[in-house]
């Protein structure tokens, strides 16, 4: 009995084996699947953010189906008021992302989306977002819809042409 007691307790105390080798990922066969390390993810400089980052993971956004991105916003980097003709679905892989919904640039009108939180961009509705310039981290977001995906500009040189969503959105904070 006193065998069987110590035994117990070698077993409880972990004293029996060794920890399991945990295999990496290139022991994964590449016809089944592939996968990309978060560290290894291929960052390109954003065309229509400057400061921020940008990855192509499925598709492409200009093409029709179905595409996925990821924007890694560093702090200080917003885009600018604008829109999509399209629904945008995110969501926030790390870092905090910030978000507004008037047609006036102002960073203190930006509402904090935590790591994890999902937010849909509707068809149409101006918007902008961006990391506000006191983080201290970079904000990850996972973007995807059906493509082509293009933003219309609310201002700037590129930006929309008479009445549309920017000019309605002016006009109802402005009281009209």
């Amino acid at each position: 009995m006193k065998t069987l007691i110590l035994g117990a307790m070698a077993i409880a105390a972990g004293a029996t084996a060794a920890p399991m080798a945990v295999p990496d990922i290139s022991t994964l066969n590449p016809a089944a699947m592939s996968a990309i390390p978060f560290d290894k993810i291929p960052w390109k400089s954003s065309p229509s953010t400057p400061g921020a980052d940008t990855a192509n993971l499925v598709g492409d956004q200009s093409k029709p189906g179905l595409y996925v991105v990821l924007n890694r916003f560093n702090p200080g980097n917003f885009s600018k008021p604008h829109y999509h003709p399209s629904d945008r679905h995110i969501v926030v892989l790390a870092g905090t992302w910030w978000m507004s919904t008037s047609p006036v640039f102002d960073e203190a009108t930006t509402v904090p989306m935590k790591t994890g939180t999902i937010v849909e961009h509707t068809a149409r509705q101006v918007h902008w977002d961006g990391n506000r310039s006191s983080s201290t981290e970079p904000a990850v977001v996972m973007i995807f819809g059906m493509g082509p995906a293009t933003r219309v500009a609310c201002t700037g040189p590129d930006a929309e042409k008479g009445p549309g969503p920017c000019a309605t959105a002016l006009a109802k904070a402005k009281g009209g």
